[in-house]
C-alpha cells in the first residue's frame, strides 16, 4: 500500500467518523426535550372537551359533578354536545374548543370526554405553537391517540387514560384500579412509582427477558397506523412502544402491525407494552380457526421473538381496568417481574 493510498483511507475514516458524530448531534438536537405538564390538585380548573365523537350529556354532567365534589372547578362549552354525523360538531368547533382550552390562562388541565373518531380531522386546525407555549395536562385515550401524538411532537408529555365515557362518568364509577392510577398520574404527587397489577385486575404475561427504559410512545393501534406518513407519525427510536385496540379482526391487527414494521417502527425500539386486545370482533366473520392467526397469535408472531422485553395483556386501553400512563414520559418495563414503572419527575 502506498503512502498516498494510506493517507486517502485515513482521510476517509476521519470523514466517516466526523459524519457519524455530526449525525448524532443533529439527531440529539432534533429530539424534543419532553416537558411534563403541571399536575392537577383540588382548586385547579379543568376544561372538558369533546374532540372526537359526540358525548353523552348525562355521563359528562355526572363526571363534572364528581370532580367538582373533589374540589376542582370545571369549564365546558355547551356546544360540545353538538352532533354532526358521527362527530361532536364541526371540525372547526372541536379545534376551537381545544385551542381555547390551551390558550385560557385559567385552565390547568384538559380532559377529553370520549373518543370515537374525529381527532385526525381537526389536527390541521390546532394551533400547536400555542400549545407549546402553554403546556397543560391532556387526558384521554382511543381516538385521542392522535392528539397525544401531536402533544408529543410539541415536546409535551400527555396522559393516556380514561374519561367519562370509559368509567369516570358511569353510575357505578371506575374500578378501584382505574381510579387509583388516574389519580396517581395526574394529581400533584410525583416521583417514580411501579404500577401494582393483581391477577384479579389482569393476568400480565411477557415475552423476552430483562428490563428496558425509554420514552413511552403509542396508544391505539388503529390511530398509530393511520398517522404513518403524516407529520404526526410516532417516533419509536429508543422508545417503549405501547399499543392497544378493540373489536378489530385479527387480520386487521396483522395489517396495522405489519405497516408499522414496514415503516421501520419496530426497529430500534427498546421494549413493548401490549395492552388489551379483544379476541372477539364484530366487523367481519371469522376467517380461520388456526390459533396462530387469532388476535393473540398474530401479536405473538410480531413480538415474541423481537429480542426486547415485552409486556403482554397489560391493563391499558378499552377495558374496565385502564391504567393511566404518560405518553412521551420515561418508563421502565421488566419482562421477568412483569412490571411497568413510571419514571415521573
Amino acid at each position: 500500500m502506498t503512502k498516498s493510498h494510506s493517507a486517502f483511507l485515513f482521510s476517509c475514516g476521519i470523514a466517516i467518523l466526523v459524519g457519524a458524530c455530526w449525525n448524532a448531534v443533529v439527531q440529539a438536537a432534533e429530539a424534543p426535550k419532553m416537558v411534563w405538564p403541571k399536575r392537577l390538585s383540588p382548586g385547579d380548573t379543568i376544561a372538558l372537551i369533546a374532540p372526537a365523537g359526540p358525548p353523552d350529556r348525562e355521563q359528562v354532567m355526572r363526571f363534572k359533578n364528581h370532580i367538582e365534589q373533589r374540589g376542582y372547578k370545571v369549564k365546558l362549552r355547551d356546544d360540545m354536545f353538538d352532533v354532526e354525523g358521527y362527530l361532536a360538531g364541526s371540525d372547526q368547533r372541536r379545534a376551537d374548543e381545544f385551542n381555547e382550552a390551551f390558550a385560557d390562562p385559567d385552565v390547568d388541565g384538559v380532559l377529553c370526554v370520549r373518543g370515537g373518531y374525529g381527532c385526525m380531522r381537526m389536527m390541521p386546525l390546532v394551533d400547536w405553537e400555542a400549545v407549546k407555549k402553554n403546556p397543560k395536562l391532556l387526558l384521554g385515550f382511543s381516538d385521542i391517540t392522535a392528539l397525544h401524538a401531536g402533544m408529543n411532537k410539541a415536546g409535551i408529555v400527555s396522559f393516556h387514560g380514561p374519561g367519562p365515557a370509559s368509567g369516570l362518568g358511569s353510575e357505578e364509577g371506575p374500578t378501584d384500579f382505574t381510579a387509583k392510577y388516574v389519580v396517581r398520574a395526574v394529581e400533584t404527587s410525583a416521583g417514580p412509582y411501579t404500577v401494582e397489577v393483581s391477577e384479579s385486575v389482569s393476568q400480565v404475561a411477557s415475552f423476552g427477558k430483562g428490563k428496558a427504559t425509554g420514552r413511552l410512545v403509542g396508544g391505539n393501534l388503529s390511530l398509530i397506523s393511520a398517522l404513518e406518513g403524516t407529520p404526526y407519525a410516532i417516533d419509536t427510536q429508543d422508545a417503549i412502544l405501547m399499543i392497544e385496540d378493540v373489536n378489530e379482526a385479527p387480520y386487521r391487527i396483522d395489517r396495522m402491525v405489519q405497516q408499522l414494521k414496514l415503516a421501520g417502527k419496530l426497529d430500534g425500539i427498546k421494549g413493548v407494552v401490549l395492552g388489551k386486545f379483544t379476541e372477539d370482533f364484530v366487523r367481519e366473520d371469522k376467517l380461520t380457526d388456526d390459533k396462530r392467526f387469532d388476535t393473540t397469535g398474530v401479536l405473538r408472531q410480531y413480538f415474541e421473538n423481537l429480542g426486547v422485553p415485552v409486556l403482554v395483556n397489560y391493563p391499558i386501553g378499552h377495558y374496565p381496568q385502564n391504567c393511566t400512563v404518560p405518553l412521551g414520559g420515561e418508563v421502565e418495563i421488566d419482562a421477568d417481574a412483569k412490571t411497568l414503572k413510571i419514571l415521573a419527575p
